[in-house]
């Protein structure tokens, strides 16, 4: 069992970091969770005896999901009523007593709930690694493999049917997804490149399975409440995602990308991507997936090229451990050639060069 200052000190800096990404709401209840938690409430009777790092399992995200999966299914009238998405002036101080309460006459339900870690399976994220993708179109000229790491719902399998528009640039896709952020970078060379998709993959060690609406709405229930446009985005790629079959295979990440870099395409660029994955597997997986990556690299040809698009901590490629940006990077071989070409944070709120 953890201290119970543990605890406390994780909800009050997911606390911070909520606010930091525009989401008032989640921060207050996160706040509300500290306090009651000190008091003996039913956070309290939820999380004292949580066996493992409140942190590394975003613990608070857990309980908010939990309380915002009862508001979207139903399952909370009465708090529903006080949420941001039927009252745009909620008030904490009015929401915070009738969560309280639903918690507490809930607890095996919302116990089962936290097992489960949460996924948002952030679609801003695609507009990071957009110009990557454009680059390599560029520079190979070739169709596209696509192979996803980690990539739970699949929604970002579907980028280049997204809309872009930030205020510097824009692209147009064929869907109702449109991703946008303060793009403080330069415009990216090649955005209009017209881009030839020859084959998606894609693996999650636990996906989400959109053709089942209880496994849509949790991944629905992870989006905080107060953020509109992240609720219509998610709703738009969910359903982008349903109408093109977007599938995931349930696979460990390693063993999956062994298997299709062994027998990947003859010709065509095979891109490998993943977006704030490598934050999950333990050190020796990342090592081990990095080192299959590299060594796949050196039997690229001309005709059969590959190439590794990341977006992760900038901690991962020997930058600041302590920093909370993450960076875009691109590997390709034949040749080697690593290029970082710009930083935000984990939601893609803003986006500078690096």
């Amino acid at each position: 069992m953890l201290a119970d200052s543990k605890i406390v000190d994780h909800f009050v800096e997911q606390a911070k970091w909520c606010d930091e990404l525009g989401s008032s709401f989640t921060a207050q209840m996160l706040k509300q969770f500290a306090v009651d938690f000190e008091s003996g409430g039913p956070v309290a009777e939820l999380c004292r005896d949580w066996p493992t790092n409140p942190r590394k399992d975003a613990l608070g995200l857990r309980l908010t999901g939990a309380l915002h999966h009862a508001v979207i299914s139903d399952d909370a009238p009465d708090l529903a009523a006080l949420y941001p998405a039927q009252m745009a002036d909620w008030d904490m101080d009015r929401v915070w007593p009738v969560a309280r309460d639903w918690l507490a006459a809930n607890m095996a339900g919302v116990r089962v709930f936290l097992q489960s870690p949460p996924q948002t399976n952030e679609t801003r994220r695609s507009i990071i690694l957009l110009p990557g993708f454009c680059k390599l179109v560029h520079q190979f000229g070739q169709p596209l493999h696509l192979l996803e790491l980690g990539a739970s719902a699949g929604l970002n399998q579907n980028w280049d049917r997204f809309n872009y528009q930030t205020e510097s640039w824009q692209r147009s896709g064929e869907s109702d997804v449109t991703i946008r952020t303060d793009w403080r970078a330069p415009v990216p060379e090649h955005h209009d490149v017209d881009i030839q998709v020859a084959s998606r993959a894609a693996c999650d060690l636990n996906p989400v399975d959109l053709s089942d609406p209880d496994q849509a709405m949790r991944l629905k229930s992870y989006t905080w409440p107060d953020q509109e446009e992240r609720l219509s985005r998610l709703d738009a790629a969910i359903r982008l995602a349903q109408e093109s079959d977007t599938r995931v295979e349930q696979a460990d990440a390693l063993t999956w990308l062994s298997e299709r870099l062994a027998n990947r395409p003859k010709s065509g660029l095979t891109v490998i991507y993943h977006s704030v994955f490598l934050i999950y597997p333990p050190r020796e997986v990342i090592a081990a997936i990095m080192d299959t990556i590299r060594a796949a690299g050196e039997t690229a040809t001309e005709a059969a090229p590959l190439a590794w698009l990341s977006y992760e901590s900038e901690a991962l490629f020997g930058g600041d451990r302590a920093s909370p940006k993450m960076r875009a990077r691109l590997e390709t071989w034949p040749g080697g050639h690593v290029e970082t070409y710009a930083e935000s944070d984990g939601h893609v709120t803003y986006v500078d060069a690096y």
